[in-house]
């Protein structure tokens, strides 16, 4: 009788095949985390903001112009990009309503991303209309503040002498970043009058960014050295002097009056080497229009009293870096 002998025991799955299953579900998980991951990255914007810092910082330049102009009270209301109030500052003998009135100039300025002003002078104009969007603050008095052209936060403020007082102290407050040499929202760098150092390399500038600005009426670039704005006017301006920047203006679209020399009236310094009036006595009257060139120098009044239209114009602003040397010290 043939014994029949048991069948050998077989052997487990090479070792290499096993590692080779490992690797291939381990790859296969990456992607799929890759793929879910991705798209996610490419819907994500970023955004800079006014920090607290910043806000205490503006609240403080304002503050300080009031005390300076004897501002017989005023509520200085501050926001973040998204108009959510970061401070508020009320000043002695403010009204109760004041608190509401700023923050509600703040939030318009920097939802819209234009002076209060704009509005207020639109509706007088005849558009009623948009005083029936919701939260809409139409009332001088709020200023968005940009930093490097982008809108970090804003600021308004309500309770001061008058309408106009109240929209210098929210300039100060704005301009509150454009100090010797730097610019801050508490930390950041900008792109402020006098925030960058004389530029070493050639700057170039594509059609699109240039119509982009005109259309908004932004700096094209600021340095420590010079300026180089696409300014837009569709309305008269203030009484300005510029005690470091000359104004080399070329009109690029439209027409405008354009007042110069004589006498600026109710001149008060609104930011660092920057004063502005309500209107110029004793001047001479320009027709400006599309091709010209003007040259105005710094500490000579000048003031845009009648637009027709848009007014485009591009302005480089050379500035006297011996003369900030000396005021920043």
């Amino acid at each position: 009788m043939k014994r029949r002998l048991a069948a050998p025991n077989k052997w487990p799955a090479s070792p290499r095949k096993g590692l080779m299953k490992i690797f291939t579900s381990t790859l296969l998980a990456i992607l799929v985390a890759i793929s879910a991951v991705a798209p996610a990255h490419a819907q994500i914007v970023e955004k800079k903001s006014l920090n607290l810092d910043g806000a205490k910082k503006a609240i403080a330049a304002a503050v300080d112009y009031a005390k300076k102009n004897n501002a017989p009270g005023g509520v200085i209301a501050i926001v973040d990009e998204g108009g959510n109030l970061m401070a508020l500052e009320r000043l002695d003998g403010s009204f109760a309503m004041g608190a509401t009135i700023s923050i509600g100039k703040a939030r318009t300025a920097v939802l819209f991303k234009k002076p209060t002003r704009f509005f207020e002078e639109l509706i007088n104009k005849g558009r009623t209309a948009m005083t029936a969007v919701d939260g809409f603050t139409p009332l001088i008095g709020g200023i968005p503040i940009i930093i490097g052209g982008e809108v970090v936060g804003g600021i308004g403020v309500s309770g001061a002498a008058s309408a106009n007082q109240d929209e210098e102290l929210a300039l100060a407050g704005a301009n509150a970043f454009a100090v010797a040499g730097r610019a801050e929202t508490g930390g950041r760098e900008g792109n402020q009058p006098g925030s960058t150092p004389p530029a070493t390399t050639a700057t170039f500038v594509d059609p699109k960014s240039v119509a982009a600005a005109f259309a908004k009426g932004q700096p094209l670039l600021e340095t420590a050295g010079y300026k180089v704005h696409a300014s837009r006017r569709i309305e008269p301006g203030q009484a300005e002097i510029h005690t470091l920047d000359t104004d080399v203006i070329y009109v690029v679209d439209g027409s405008a009056t354009l007042i110069t020399g004589g006498k600026a009236v109710d001149a008060k310094e609104t930011a660092p080497n920057e004063i502005r009036g309500t209107k110029i006595e004793g001047g001479e009257a320009h027709q400006i229009a599309k091709g010209d060139v003007i040259v105005i120098p710094n500490g000579v009044p000048h003031q845009f009293t009648a637009v027709t239209g848009e007014l485009h114009y591009f302005v480089c602003k050379p500035t006297d870096l011996a003369e900030t040397h000396l005021t920043t010290r």
